[in-house]
């Protein structure tokens, strides 16, 4: 991979592409919540917070990942329920609202939550992925934190391994129960590494 950089956040102009990665990434996931992929495209690039989210670039500038934070102020893809009414419609957002509740996770002082991290298919395999979770271990610790935390599902065998290398360590495992037919994964991990 060439040299790559990391910035704090995206422009306007970008929006579009972030919120394409980041349904190629959660896509399957979220989809039987969240489609039609038209709207779920649209209600994610509407919400998108640019300045939770950390861009790793190459030298011509071409964006090629993200890695998302939440903290008690926003995430990087939030959105209230008349965010949502926008996309869906009143019946739609409010049904929606509730199944998304299920995996919402909350912040808590003493870890920083990481919230997502996606590169584009082209740069996958390239270290762009790691080079996202030193930037957001970096993040995390110039806000005073002493850990981060994030989540991987079962379903993510290549995202897990990527964490345990990156010496993040398993802590609870929450299964999903009757909802894995919905969601599409049985588990959830959280995982911690210390700063």
């Amino acid at each position: 991979m060439s040299e790559l950089t990391i910035s704090q956040g995206f422009d306007d102009s970008e929006r579009a592409q972030v919120a394409q990665m980041y349904w190629v990434a959660f896509g399957q996931k979220l989809g039987r919540v969240m489609g039609p992929k038209r709207r779920a495209i649209g209600f994610i690039q509407d919400v998108l917070d640019p300045t939770h989210a950390l861009c790793a670039r190459d030298t011509d500038g071409t964006l090629l990942g993200v890695v998302g934070f939440k903290t008690f102020a926003s995430a990087l893809v939030g959105g209230t329920w008349r965010d949502l009414a926008r996309h869906y419609g009143w019946i739609g957002s409010t049904w929606r609202i509730g199944f998304m509740a299920l995996l919402e996770r909350d912040t808590e002082n003493a870890r920083f939550l990481m919230d997502g991290i996606f590169v584009s298919d082209g740069a996958r395999g390239q270290g762009v992925g790691t080079a996202l979770l030193h930037a957001i271990c970096i993040e995390a610790k110039s806000r005073g934190y002493s850990e981060v935390r994030l989540d991987v599902i079962d379903s993510n065998p290549r995202a897990r391994a990527l964490y345990d290398r990156e010496g993040f360590v398993a802590g609870g495992t929450h299964k999903l129960g009757p909802l894995k037919h919905i969601f599409g994964f049985d588990s959830a991990t959280t995982m911690i590494r210390g700063l």
